[in-house]
């Protein structure tokens, strides 16, 4: 029986669209927790139906905690908690028939696009991957790909869709909201979403089932680029083994694949929060 991947994320949801959305201490974060709880809910019971035997749900935003765990559907697994090894994507090298993204946004630096950035908005101003500007929906789908699962459905907002369908055709895009400026954007009802949902989840597993779907791949090394938005992470990330310095901003890696330039840029990310804390004043 068929096994589906989801990464959920928040910036791409319904409703979402300020700051306070986006982490625990916000007042608008309990109106978050509803939205995902919804989103899931829709998506997996949809995925069940269509014969899907077990769905792994990855809560990808943040801390990784957005999920209530009590309202997770059963026969879902919940992958929850940050500081996992290819954080928005763990554990879909445990073998699974096809990948959905949820909630996903625009790479940094995508203009009049809610809450753009890639992987972390303090680290970095871009990343690219063998010179391509990426999002957080091109690298996991990369990394999906290492692993030979495909990304069948990806839902967001409309700054994303080109993206995806670019790099990815045989995918289905469900636009869920239109962003005006980092924060805000035009918003359809919760009822219409779900129902965009269902229409894509149905449409995407009869893809998969015609063999029109297929795991985006990384031919040979990864080339990561990375450009920090200041210049002291860059200072402190030049003793990371590997690490090339640039110029003031910008750090080249080297990687094998996918999975171990993704590695490099969760470290990245961490010690420039470390550095931030740090010089904090």
């Amino acid at each position: 029986m068929p096994r589906a991947y989801v990464s959920v994320d928040a910036e791409g949801l319904p409703g979402v669209f300020h700051p306070s959305h986006l982490v625990p201490e916000g007042r608008l974060f309990p109106e978050l927790r509803d939205v995902v709880v919804r989103v899931v809910r829709v998506v997996a019971e949809e995925l069940r139906r269509h014969g899907f035997s077990e769905v792994w749900v990855a809560d990808s935003h943040g801390f990784m905690g957005s999920i209530p765990y009590l309202e997770v559907p059963d026969g879902v697994y919940l992958v929850r908690g940050s500081l996992r090894p290819v954080s928005m994507v763990y554990g879909i090298e445990r073998g699974f028939d096809a990948a959905i993204f949820l909630g996903y946004h625009s790479a940094a630096g995508t203009p009049r696009s809610v809450a753009e950035h890639t992987y972390s908005g303090l680290a970095f101003y871009e990343v690219r991957v063998n010179g391509v500007r990426a999002s957080e929906f091109y690298i996991n789908a990369l990394v999906a790909g290492h692993y030979g699962v495909p990304v069948v459905l990806v839902a967001g907002d409309d700054k994303l869709r080109e993206d995806v369908l670019e790099k990815a055709p045989w995918a289905v895009y469900v636009t869920i909201k239109e962003s005006v400026s980092r924060f805000s954007a035009v918003m359809k009802s919760m009822s219409a979403v779900a129902e965009e949902l269902r229409t894509g989840v149905a449409e995407a597993v009869g893809r998969l089932g015609e063999g029109a779907a297929r795991p985006l791949r990384l031919e040979g090394p990864a080339v990561m680029e990375f450009r920090m938005r200041r210049s002291e992470y860059a200072d402190a990330a030049e003793d990371v083994p590997g690490i090339e310095r640039v110029d003031a901003y910008t750090l080249r890696y080297g990687a094998r694949d996918i999975v171990e330039g993704y590695r490099v840029m969760r470290v990245l990310a961490m010690l420039a929060s470390a550095v931030d804390a740090a010089y904090r004043v």
